[in-house]
């Protein structure tokens, strides 16, 4: 199945600006990350949308994909093909020369572990420090890793020779070939283990859940994630081990909304003060503060606390605080109060207003009886 356009899965155009492209990624990846979102095809959305994200936000790889599409001629050496796959022919070339020639006891990485931390709108903003439980793979201690049992070492499979693989030749149209496969006495391993380790039965790992301190920086975002190098599975033949990404989950806030390093949040404000202004308290992340409302201020009007937003992960100052409000019309007034709104409705010369006793229902009746 060919690849949608890379813009057209952030619902962008090709003139689209890196805030766009950012923002685009952050809805998209909140909306469809397979932690918040349980459809059946979320998984591969969210993917579909971080390989669109990582491409157009590198202004390299943006610009090749400009000019070629997911043809990018890139890719057959260090792109997505991988370097020397040569765009498929890596099976034909090893069956008839036999492929590359790996050493089954060579040091090898071990794989990457991925844990999903589900924070709170303002842990995310701040941060914390923390400790997680994952389970992972150890490497045994009764056989030091080895899989035989101690005071005895695994030996050097004799149907191979210890290169973990085989020869077979075969007759072809084209002459005799020689294809390797892995070795089907030693599993690929060059070694035989006669006496196995009884704590982990000779595989050399064992489970295990293992406790890891995680320092959870201040302003991290939904879906965004940290490496913490060396905590993920351990190595084959002495190699190094894996590493731990910690993707974060942030939960919404009942009251603050989150736009990059920005928050914003919406406050009622009365007739009274609207028209005559005041001084109301406005919470923050942090505490309270007060905010001025100039006079005839109109409902909508938006309000900028500067450097009360959220720390930006990356050390580059703070984001700020926007409060909107909304002018709050009162539902009940007295005869005392309804005689002032006149009064006031005259006083600034407005039309005479035609009170209204009816409620919705009522309303709706009037309206279908063509009143």
């Amino acid at each position: 199945m060919s690849k949608r356009d890379y813009y057209e899965v952030l619902g962008l155009d090709e003139n689209a600006s890196v805030d766009e492209i950012k923002k685009a990624y952050r809805k998209l990846a909140r909306k469809y990350h397979p932690d918040v979102n349980k459809e059946e095809n979320a998984e591969e959305k969210f993917k579909e949308v971080k390989e669109a994200y990582d491409t157009l936000s590198d202004p390299q790889k943006k610009a090749n994909y400009d000019r070629f599409g997911h043809a990018d001629p890139n890719q057959g050496f260090g792109g997505a093909g991988g370097a020397g796959d040569f765009g498929g022919f890596g099976d034909i070339f090893d069956m008839f020369f036999g492929g590359g020639r790996r050493d089954p006891n060579a040091p090898r990485q071990g794989s990457d572990l991925q844990y999903t931390m589900t924070l709170t709108f303002k842990e995310a903003a701040f941060g914390k420090d923390t400790e997680i439980e994952i389970p992972r793979e150890e490497t045994c201690s009764t056989c030091s890793g080895s899989g035989a049992k101690p005071g005895t070492q695994p030996e050097t499979c004799t149907k191979c020779g210890g290169a973990g693989q085989l020869n077979i030749e075969q007759n072809t149209p084209f002459g005799r070939v020689v294809n390797r496969r892995v070795c089907d006495r030693c599993q690929g391993t060059g070694k035989m283990i006669k006496e196995k380790c009884t704590t982990c039965g000779g595989n050399g790992k064992i489970r295990k859940n293992k406790k890891i301190s995680i320092k959870v920086p201040a302003g991290v975002d939904h879906g965004q994630q940290i490496r913490v190098a060396g905590q993920g599975e351990p190595g084959a033949n002495g190699g190094p081990q894996g590493d731990l990404y910690v993707v974060f989950n942030v939960q919404p806030h009942e009251f603050f909304e989150r736009d990059g390093d920005d928050v914003y949040c919406e406050m009622p404000l009365t007739f009274a003060q609207a028209a005559l202004g005041d001084e109301i308290e406005v919470p923050t992340l942090r505490s309270k503060v007060k905010l001025k409302i100039p006079a005839g201020t109109q409902t909508g009007t938006s309000f900028r606390l500067r450097g009360k937003g959220i720390p930006n992960v990356h050390g580059r100052g703070q984001g700020d605080q926007h409060v909107k409000v909304r002018v709050i019309t009162p539902k009940k007034l007295n005869e005392k109060q309804k005689e002032l709104i006149r009064e006031f409705s005259e006083q600034s010369g407005d039309e005479q207003v035609d009170e209204q006793s009816h409620n919705f229902f009522e309303k709706v009746k009037r309206a279908f009886r063509g009143e």
